[in-house]
């Protein structure tokens, strides 16, 4: 699976869905542009709402989970129709289980030694988290460091003003959080937050 089949490749972080909105809200979001979906494990309801999600059989869209820390989550998720598969930190064995799964695999790294473990086990992203603490210049000299090409999507504290630097410091995605999704956020202020991250990209991605 190549994340460059994903446009844009802006992954929307669901901390928190409820089951009852997820439907609603992965169809606001894919309207908006937005065609990676993760909702994140370590909240209630979290594999209701995956499996809603990949039951909309949005064209050209991606869904999964968060937070997969086990080889248990990457089974569970992909149980119920996941095939995106995010973490926050760099396990070898789990992410090769979800590769060996078919799953995009898009594990959390913050140093080149989690980078390139990551990539032997088979990642197709590598999450930089967390950039608010990475930065800059923390990217460019990780991106000095990796195979040409590796796919580096920054996440945490992500805006839309920061996508435009990200991107000409070598970033090839983001994931977005809490600036895009909140529990209980209004569907119109949802569709809102959304269409601003798609137009920076847009603009950045030129």
């Amino acid at each position: 699976m190549n994340p460059t089949d994903f446009k844009p490749p802006l992954v929307a972080i669901l901390r928190g869905l409820e089951p009852a909105r997820s439907a609603d809200v992965g169809r606001t979001l894919f309207d908006a542009g937005f065609r990676l979906l993760e909702v994140p494990l370590n909240r209630p309801g979290a594999l209701e709402c995956i499996a809603t999600l990949s039951e909309l059989k949005l064209p050209g869209a991606l869904v999964g989970g968060g937070t997969m820390l086990r080889v248990a989550d990457v089974d569970a998720v992909h149980a119920a129709g996941g095939q995106l598969f995010v973490s926050p930190n760099c396990n070898p064995a789990v992410i090769a289980h979800a590769v060996g799964l078919g799953m995009l695999a898009a594990p959390g790294v913050a140093t080149p030694t989690e980078a390139f473990a990551a990539l032997d086990a088979g990642a197709h992203a590598l999450k930089l988290f967390p950039f608010e603490t990475i930065g800059l210049g923390g990217l460019k000299a990780l991106l000095s460091v990796l195979p040409a090409g590796t796919p580096l999507w920054p996440v945490g504290g992500v805006t839309p003003q920061s996508i435009g630097p990200g991107v000409s410091a070598g970033a090839t995605g983001f994931g977005v959080g809490s600036q895009l999704f909140r529990p209980g956020v209004s569907l119109a202020a949802l569709a809102d937050a959304a269409r601003s991250f798609i137009a920076a990209w847009s603009a950045a991605a030129r």
